[in-house]
C-alpha cells in the first residue's frame, strides 16, 4: 500500500485541476514534462500527482527535485510495482481537484493539449469522459499495427465508440472515475467502463511524440496476452449489469 503523499512544491488551496502521471523507471522524462505541464497550465491552480509504481532508477529523486525547485508536485509511492492502473487509482483517490487529466509519463503526449480537453470536457458535463485521440502517432510500425488492430477488436465487442483509447492523455471528473469499477489494467477500457456507467464519452484529437527519453515498460507481446483476458473480462463486466432507467414521476403521485 502506498503511503501518504510526500510533501510537494507550493501549496495550493483548491487546485482546480490534478494531473496524475503513473510513472516506472522514468527519471530522465520527469523535469521536462513537469515543465511543460505547468506551462500549459499557467494561471489556472493545479497539482501533478506522480505516482512512481515501483521504480528502481531515480525516478522519485527527479520528482523531490521538481517540487524543491517550486513545481506544485506531490509524489506517491508504490513499494512494489502494480501496474499502470493501480497507480492512476492511487493518484486520483489523493488527488484534490474535481477535474483529473491522466497522462503518460513518457514524454509522448503533450501537456499542451491538457487545457482544450479540460475545456471540452467541462462544456459537455459532469458525466463525460474526454478521450485524447492520436490522429498520428509517433511509434514503430509495429506498435501502430498491433494497436490499430486492438482498438478495431475492441471497439467492435464492447461498443465503445472510441477510436483510440490506449491514449493515456484523458480529461474527466473525479467523482466519475471513483464511481467505476477498479481493476487491473482498467485504465484500457475506461471508455467502455464510463459507458456502461450511464456516463458519455467523446474525442478529441491530440498530439504524439516520439520517445527521446527512457525506454517503454510495456512490450507487445505482454499486452497482447494480457489484453485478450481483460478484454473477456470487460465483456462480462458489461453483461452482468443492467443500468436503470428511472420512470417519471406520477402526476399527483404522494
Amino acid at each position: 500500500m502506498p503511503g501518504a503523499p510526500e510533501a510537494g512544491g507550493p501549496a495550493i488551496s483548491v487546485p482546480a485541476i490534478s494531473v496524475v502521471v503513473p510513472v516506472r523507471n522514468e527519471a530522465p522524462n520527469i523535469a521536462p514534462l513537469v515543465a511543460e505541464i505547468t506551462a500549459a497550465l499557467s494561471g489556472v491552480p493545479h497539482e501533478i500527482l506522480y505516482v512512481d509504481d515501483g521504480s528502481t532508477d531515480a525516478t522519485a529523486a527527479a520528482v523531490r527535485d521538481t517540487a524543491a525547485a517550486g513545481a506544485p508536485v506531490r509524489l506517491l509511492r508504490h513499494a512494489h510495482s502494480c501496474g499502470q492502473s493501480a497507480a492512476v487509482v492511487t493518484g486520483i483517490r489523493a488527488a484534490r481537484a474535481p477535474w483529473i487529466a491522466t497522462l503518460d509519463g513518457d514524454g509522448q503526449n503533450d501537456p499542451a493539449d491538457i487545457p482544450r480537453l479540460w475545456t471540452r470536457a467541462r462544456a459537455e458535463g459532469a458525466d463525460t469522459l474526454v478521450a485524447g485521440w492520436r490522429t498520428t502517432r509517433r511509434d514503430t510500425a509495429t506498435k501502430r499495427f498491433t494497436s490499430r488492430i486492438a482498438n478495431r477488436v475492441r471497439a467492435r465487442l464492447l461498443g465503445d465508440a472510441t477510436p483510440d483509447t490506449g491514449c493515456g492523455l484523458k480529461v474527466f471528473p473525479r467523482d466519475l472515475f471513483l464511481s467505476l469499477p477498479h481493476f487491473d489494467h482498467m485504465h484500457r477500457f475506461l471508455p467502455a467502463l464510463v459507458l456502461r456507467a450511464g456516463g458519455r464519452v467523446v474525442s478529441e484529437p491530440v498530439g504524439h511524440r516520439p520517445r527521446t527519453r527512457g525506454v517503454s515498460n510495456y512490450g507487445t507481446l505482454d499486452r497482447l496476452a494480457v489484453g485478450i483476458v481483460d478484454l473477456l473480462g470487460m465483456m462480462w463486466l458489461q453483461r452482468r449489469w443492467k443500468r436503470p432507467r428511472l420512470l417519471p414521476d406520477e402526476a399527483g403521485e404522494a
